[in-house]
This record gives structure tokens, sequence and C-alpha cells, in this order.
């Protein structure tokens, strides 16, 4: 198992982990196999979406913020409600498809840490399994 630190700049951003992965798991030697990413945070998450235009994630922002308000009738005492509605809709964990040593993503899909309470470092956990070349 590996872990990555991401140090998160805003308060909600998508951050782009995509090469990062590529590389963790092509140095796995996995020829055949899964990668499993998992973010060990209630604020944040992790998705795939896609990476080309930056105007999705920041659709994606957006649509977030307005399902889930900054302001509301929240109890949470910390004052950071939303991110944790917000991480729990993302979800926390990706497992991927390694074939031929890659992962198998879209054309146009990426890998992205989806901070919600920043700015944070963020750990990563990355687990390969598989046939190993």
């Amino acid at each position: 198992m590996k872990v990555i630190e991401v140090k998160t700049k805003r308060k909600v951003e998508f951050v782009d982990i995509t090469e990062t992965i590529r590389e963790m798991v092509s140095k796995s030697r996995i020829e055949n196999g899964i990668c499993i990413i998992f973010v060990p945070h209630t604020t944040a998450g992790i998705t795939v979406n896609e990476n080309y235009d930056p105007n999705v994630t920041r659709d994606i922002i957006e649509n977030l913020r307005r399902n889930v308000p900054d302001k509301d009738d929240y109890k949470h005492l910390e004052g950071n409600s939303p991110a944790h509605i917000k991480s729990t809709l993302v979800g926390h964990s990706l497992t991927l498809i390694i074939n031929e040593g890659e992962i198998v993503l879209g054309r146009w899909q990426g890998i992205f840490l989806c901070e919600f309470d920043g700015p944070r470092r963020r750990k990563i956990f990355i687990e390969t399994m598989g046939e190993q070349s």
C-alpha cells in the first residue's frame, strides 16, 4: 500500500490526481488487477469524471453548493456540515481496473480528490493487487 499527500488550496476544489495514480500503478508492476483508492477524511472524497474541460468540475462544485448550501439549519458544532454531506454524496473510495499495466479510464476521464473543507493536507491510500509482470 502507498500513501500520498495532497495539499489543497481552496475551501472547495477538485484536484486531478490521475497522473500520480498512473505512475503508482506503473511502479507497482501489476499487469492485470485492481487499484483501490481510499480517502480517510469525512470532509473530502474521491471521484472519476471528465478532466478535459475544467468547466465540468466547476459545474459539479456549483451544483453541490446549490443542493447543499453553506448556511442551513445544521446542528454539527464545527460548522462544516455541508462538507460532510458533500463527501458522503461523492464517496470515499474507488476501485479501478488495471489492464496491461494501465488503469482503465475512458478517454476524457480523470481521478479527482474532492476537497470540501480546505485548504488542508489530505492523505490518499492506494492499494494495487493482481498479477505482476
